[in-house]
């Protein structure tokens, strides 16, 4: 008798620290284990495509609202209860499942691809949908220094900041890493980033190899009538990660 209610009292404990509450869902989810994975010093679009496609989710539970960023485009979905976890329903008719596992989120296999997992994220308020997921890929993927060994400012460090600005590099002064849309599509097999001074800009080709980046100017192999697929050119910049 003692025995079988100690079990039933384990059961019960452990239902517990299993079930969430709604609100547990609620903020802002970036994919950590995209941001992982590149910031290892590879191939940034295989590692979104490794664990992609969708890289931020916003939740608020009270509005029954789920919206996601795949860091081009956005899709505004309504949050309905399944049991312990939730279905987001957006107008294309398609479905996601979302649960928790401990602090993950969890978004099932489903039509958005394979398994995928978010950690949570706590960005200002005023934060853009994908900003999050922007800012913390910016910073663990081209944070630090980067010496100039090759191109234009040789010797000299360059600074990739997580608002999007440069410093260092001599040309630019902002950027922005092609992570989704045309700009990523324009991009091929390759990465690309788009390197822009006072507004003015263009995208360029680069490779990441653990602590070595190099960027290249991109040539358009398309015919004029196509949409771009831009490839390396002449090298620009090679840089190492102090």
């Amino acid at each position: 008798m003692r025995y079988a209610l100690s079990l039933a009292l384990a059961a019960l404990l452990l239902g517990g620290c299993a079930s969430h509450k709604p609100e547990d869902f609620n903020g802002t989810w970036i994919n950590q284990r995209a941001i992982d994975a590149a910031s290892k010093g590879t191939s940034l679009r295989q590692a979104i495509a490794d664990n992609g496609p969708v890289l931020e989710w916003k939740i608020d539970t009270s509005k029954q609202q789920a919206t996601l960023s795949n860091g081009f485009e956005a899709a505004d979905g309504q949050l309905l209860a399944n049991k312990n976890d939730w279905q987001v329903n957006f107008q294309s008719g398609q479905s996601e499942q979302l649960s928790l596992d401990g602090k993950t989120l969890v978004q099932a296999p489903g039509q958005l691809g394979k398994e995928q997992a978010f950690s949570r994220a706590n960005p200002p308020a005023n934060t853009p949908l994908g900003g999050a997921f922007e800012k913390a890929l910016y910073q663990a993927y081209l944070g630090g220094n980067w010496k100039i060994v090759e191109g234009p400012g040789q010797g000299g460090v360059a600074h990739f900041r997580e608002n999007g600005s440069v410093d260092g590099l001599p040309g630019p002064d902002r950027y922005a890493l092609c992570l989704a849309g045309d700009c990523a599509t324009m991009g091929g097999e390759h990465d690309s980033l788009w390197l822009e001074r006072e507004q003015r800009g263009s995208p360029w080709i680069f490779t990441r190899k653990g602590n070595r980046m190099e960027i290249f100017q991109a040539m358009n192999r398309a015919q004029p009538d196509q949409m771009p697929l831009l490839a390396p050119a002449a090298r620009r910049w090679v840089l190492e990660k102090q």
